[in-house]
């Protein structure tokens, strides 16, 4: 059995409710002052429209029509899964038959207030067992944990992935790659799409 979370959301969830607090200019100023890259004063929206590597994430918000969300006040972080992530997951996210589906998975990569990876890493060091944790827009709990330099980012499901290439801090949060889903489309409905085509 695992231990009791409480300890592990603490200092991310602080992080949250500072983030959560200002507007998107306030959570760009957060994010430089941690370290990160200068703010855009693009929105997270525009950003993942404009970085080609997120083709397929696009289509997906796009299709589950979240694209006004993350074109609002927020901030949000959004944990940003690449064209190759995609590539690999079961039924294709971005069909109409899907819009559900992508729905729930986007949220699940989506958490309020505007993180850099400067905060992340330090909140897995402030807190004694190596990891913290970070409840999602779709109520799910996102894991982070080091592996050497690496920062690993877990779901409550299993699946894994890295956080890897440049973060974006935009004017409304921040865009974070990852290398991996971390969380797929239901057995079921998956099927169903793929019966489709």
């Amino acid at each position: 059995m695992r231990p009791t979370m409480r300890h592990a959301l603490t200092p991310l969830a602080l992080l949250m409710t500072l983030a959560a607090c200002g507007d998107g200019a306030d959570a760009g100023k957060a994010g430089e002052a941690a370290g990160a890259a200068a703010p855009s004063n693009r929105t997270v929206a525009a950003t993942l429209k404009d970085d080609r590597s997120f083709g397929t994430l696009e289509r997906v918000l796009d299709n589950a029509a979240l694209g006004d969300v993350l074109a609002g006040k927020g901030p949000y972080t959004v944990f940003a899964p690449s064209d190759a992530a995609f590539a690999a997951a079961a039924g294709d996210l971005g069909d109409e038959a899907m819009k559900a589906q992508g729905a729930a998975m986007l949220r699940a990569h989506i958490v309020p207030g505007a993180l850099t990876r400067a905060d992340i890493v330090a909140a897995i060091d402030r807190n004694g067992s190596g990891a913290a944790e970070m409840r999602t827009m779709a109520n799910t709990l996102l894991t982070f944990s080091k592996e050497g330099d690496a920062v690993i980012v877990s779901g409550d499901n299993g699946a894994r992935a890295r956080l890897t290439g440049g973060e974006t801090v935009a004017s409304n949060g921040v865009v974070q790659p990852v290398d991996g889903l971390l969380v797929g489309p239901a057995p079921a409905a998956a099927a169903a799409a793929n019966q489709q085509h």
